[in-house]
Formats: C-alpha cells, structure tokens, sequence
C-alpha cells in the first residue's frame, strides 16, 4: 500500500505556535523524510464557511495568509500537494454519499464538534454545515486514499469518525476506501499547546495566540505577560511547572544549545535544571519568561525570513495552489468515480444495467 498523506487547516486566520507544534512541524518532518508517496494539504475554505458564513471576506482573504505560512514554516510545493478546498467540488459529493452513514446521535457525540459548538456559542442553533463537520473531513481524507493523517490531539475524534464511515462504506459496498491512521506529534507533552492566558487550547477566537507571523515586539509583549503559576508570587516562592504554560512552551521549542547560549554563567544545562530551580523556589517568572522569548525568536526568525520572500510574489503563490487544486482534483474525481461504481450509480458505465433493461423493455 501506498503511503498517502492528508491534513490540513481551516483559513480563518494566520497560523500560530499550536499549528507548528500540532501538525506543520510533523507535516515537515515527514516531508523532508521522503517516506511516503504523496502528501496533500488543504485549505479548507469551504468548512471555514459553516461557521463563518455571514463572513466570507474572513475566509477568503485568509487562503493567503495561510498559504504564506505553509512555505513560511517549510513546505515545498514541489515535494507536497498544496490546494484549496472548493476547487474541488468533488470532495461535496462524497460528503453528500457518506452523510447516510453517520446518524444525529453519532455526530453530536464527538467530543471536538461539542466542544467547537461551546466555544462558537451556537447553543442551540448550530448549522447543519458545522454539524456535518466530520463527515466532510471524512471526505477530504478519503478523496485522496490517505492512509496517514498528522494531526494535533484535538482532532483524534475527527479521524475516528473518519474510520467509522469508511469502515461502514466497504462493509455495505464492498472494500472501496482506505482507512487512516493518525500521527501526533511526537512531545507528549506538546500535543496540544495551551494558550499565552493559560487556556486548555490556543485558538485563535480567544486571542491568545503566538502567530508563526507575529513581530519580534509581538512576541516580547505577549510572553512577558503569559500566565504562569498564580501563587509563584515571589521569586523565593516554590513554583508549580506541571500545567505552566511558559514551561510547556519550553518543553516545545527549547533545545539543550539554548540553555548554554542564552543563561551565559552555565547556570542551567537542560530544561530539567531550570524546572528543578522553580519547584524549589528562588527562580522569576521575568527570568524565565525572557528565556522563552529568545527561544521562540530563535523559532520564529526564519520563518519570517522566508515568508517575507515568498510575500514578494503573491501571485506567484496563488498559482502554486491552483495548480495544486488541479493536481487534487483529478485525484478526487478518480476517487469519486470509484466511490459511485461500488454503490451502483456509475449509469454512463453501467453495461450490466443498460442490458437488463434492453432485456426488460424488449420482452414487452
């Protein structure tokens, strides 16, 4: 079996920390490894839409944004499949097949859609789009018969329904689609990277983002007034590194150079060191803190190089992903095809069909 990969992001706004961590650092992982045969990455701008759709300006002008930080961040149009969601209408169709696999019950059960519904405040209007979430995820995957999918772990329910309908697909017509697995980021404790005011997720609705495109003085501001341990109010006061989410952004992005190269007395070799020294006590946030500025600057600063390139020739970016979207469509419509053949709806390819009619109307 071939090894096909797919994920993606939805444009609604710039790309922020959590996304390097939750998937687009694995996404170049696995890009640069060569281990797989083809990978796609989708802008999903017609999601986007379910829950934005009194906004189009929102979605439509954040295709670009998001597409700048793909390449940003590293990925080679050259090596992956970079394309816009409704370029390719084939991927409605599917999801209009699979939506008779899925009951109500089955879709309000999945805990990212509840908790996405809570955080929208859509209480008891929710739009059928938005509900429909999973079973159009569902399609983008099968589309391209992407058997891996990096995600953060927020999404793990939305792969599991994935496999469920695909599962459901083959048992009733016969084995058609392939069924993914997910991938997490290998940092157990970087899953999922929680918000600068120490939110559970960083989200951009919440504004408590780090953007892969934010200024150094963006940065500065917002690390210096992260939310660290409440009762660490004095330096000489024990603090609590578990649940801190300066020190999981640490345990993210800092590496053993950064401790030698940043605490300039050697006072600090590792991150274990500098946890130690703030359980005990004896240890500021101020001082912690602008450590994790440097460290996320070390982070940031080529991906803004490289943006401000490709920032250069927009158009040029734009081209990239419609031939990418001309590239996804063919292979959506293969999919498609295959997908109409196993229910018995491929009617202009149908030759056992058109006989038992001919039969049918001529023995009349």
């Amino acid at each position: 079996m071939k090894n096909i990969i797919l994920t993606g992001d939805r444009p609604t706004g710039r790309l922020h920390l959590g996304h390097l961590v939750g998937s687009l650092r694995e996404r170049v992982k696995i890009q640069e490894s060569g281990n797989y045969d083809e990978m796609y990455i989708e802008i999903a701008d017609a999601q986007a839409t379910t829950d934005n759709y009194g906004n189009i300006e929102k979605v439509k002008n954040n295709i670009l944004e998001v597409a700048l930080d793909y390449l940003s961040v590293g990925l080679d149009p050259k090596k992956v499949t970079i394309f816009i969601q409704s370029e390719v209408p084939e991927l409605s169709d599917l999801t209009f097949y699979y939506m008779n696999l899925v009951t109500l019950a089955r879709l309000e059960r999945n805990p990212t859609v509840k908790e996405e519904i809570k955080l929208r405040g859509f209480n008891g209007s929710i739009p059928v789009g938005f509900a429909t979430y999973p079973i159009s995820q569902a399609s983008d995957i099968t589309a391209f018969n992407a058997n891996i999918v990096p995600v953060g772990e927020d999404q793990l329910p939305m792969i599991e329904q994935t496999r469920e309908i695909v599962r459901s697909f083959n048992r009733l017509y016969g084995e058609t689609l392939v069924e993914p697995k997910a991938v997490l980021p290998q940092n157990e404790r970087c899953k999922r990277l929680p918000g600068t005011d120490g939110n559970a997720k960083m989200s951009k609705s919440l504004g408590n983002c780090i953007y892969l495109s934010d200024t150094s003085e963006d940065v500065k501001k917002k690390v210096m007034s992260m939310y660290t341990d409440p009762n660490h109010v004095k330096v000489s006061d024990p603090g609590k590194v578990d649940g801190n989410p300066v020190f999981i952004y640490l345990e993210a992005f800092s590496e053993d150079h950064h401790f030698k190269e940043y605490f300039k007395d050697g006072e600090y070799k590792n991150l274990n060191e500098l946890e130690d020294h703030y359980k005990k006590g004896g240890l500021g946030d101020v001082t912690v803190k602008k450590f994790l500025y440097y460290v996320i600057e070390e982070t940031l600063k080529p991906i803004r190089e490289r943006r401000a390139y490709y920032e250069k020739d927009i158009k040029g970016v734009y081209k990239m992903l419609f031939d990418g979207s001309d590239k996804a469509r063919k292979t959506a419509s293969e999919t498609l095809h295959n997908v109409k053949k196993a229910m018995g709806l491929d009617y202009r390819n149908d030759e056992e069909l058109l006989k038992e009619q001919m039969i049918k109307y001529n023995n009349k």
